[in-house]
C-alpha cells in the first residue's frame, strides 16, 4: 500500500483480479440424456480439468432418460473456464444442456427437515393434492421422488412417493402430523411422517 502523511498507509481496495480468486462462484449444471448416453463423467472431468470441485451431484433416470443436476464450485477464472468447455459440449444434438452462475444456498436453520412417504392405488391428481396440502401451510418441499409402478403381486397400478419437506420450528408437529394423516385417511392414502435422522 502506498505509503501518506504521518507513515501510515493508505487502504487501497481489493482490485478485479484478486476478486475473481475466491472459491465461492458457482455453477448449476443440469442435462437430459438418453439413458445409455450420460454425460456424467464427461462432465466431471470437464470440472477437474477447468479447476474446479463437484460439490453437489444428483443423477435421475425418468422413463428413457437420464437427467444430471450438478453444482460445481471454484475460482472465478476456473468457472469461466467451464463455462467455455460446456458451451462447446452443448454442441451434442443428442444433450440437452443448460448452466448458469448461483449463489450460496439460504441457511435454513429455522426448518426442521421431516421425510413424508406416501403409498396408495394409482390415480389421477394425487400428488397435486399432497404438494398442495405443504404449500397452503407455507412448508417448503426440499426434495422430491414420485413413482408409478405395477404391484408384483397383483398387477394392481400403484402411486408412490418420497418428499422430504422443511417444517418451521415454531410449527407443532404432532397437531401437522394428525393433520397430514388426516388428509391422507380422506384420500385412502398409506402415509408416514417421521423426522429425517441423519
Amino acid at each position: 500500500m502506498p505509503p501518506i502523511a504521518g507513515g501510515c498507509h493508505r487502504w487501497t481496495p481489493l482490485n478485479r483480479s484478486s476478486a475473481r480468486t475466491g472459491t465461492d462462484n458457482q455453477l448449476l449444471i443440469q442435462t437430459l440424456t438418453p439413458s445409455p448416453r450420460t454425460p456424467l463423467l464427461t462432465l466431471a472431468k470437464r470440472i477437474a480439468d477447468a479447476g474446479c470441485n463437484l460439490a453437489d451431484a444428483r443423477v435421475t433416470t425418468i422413463g428413457p432418460d437420464t437427467s444430471l443436476t450438478l453444482l460445481a464450485t471454484g475460482a472465478w477464472d476456473a468457472v469461466a473456464k467451464l463455462e467455455s468447455a460446456l458451451s462447446k459440449l452443448a454442441r451434442d444434438e443428442d444433450l440437452r444442456l443448460v448452466h448458469y452462475r448461483t449463489g450460496a444456498r439460504e441457511n435454513h436453520s429455522h426448518l426442521l427437515p421431516y421425510l413424508i412417504e406416501v403409498i396408495s392405488a394409482d390415480r389421477p391428481g394425487i400428488l397435486v393434492k399432497i404438494i398442495d396440502f405443504f404449500d397452503r401451510r407455507d412448508i417448503v418441499i426440499e426434495q422430491l421422488s414420485s413413482l408409478r409402478y405395477q404391484a408384483m403381486q397383483t398387477g394392481a397400478e400403484m402411486f408412490q412417493a418420497q418428499i422430504t419437506i422443511g417444517i418451521p420450528a415454531q410449527t407443532h408437529i404432532a397437531a401437522l402430523r394428525d393433520d397430514f394423516l388426516e388428509f391422507c385417511d380422506g384420500l385412502n392414502l398409506d402415509a408416514i411422517m417421521d423426522p429425517v435422522k441423519f
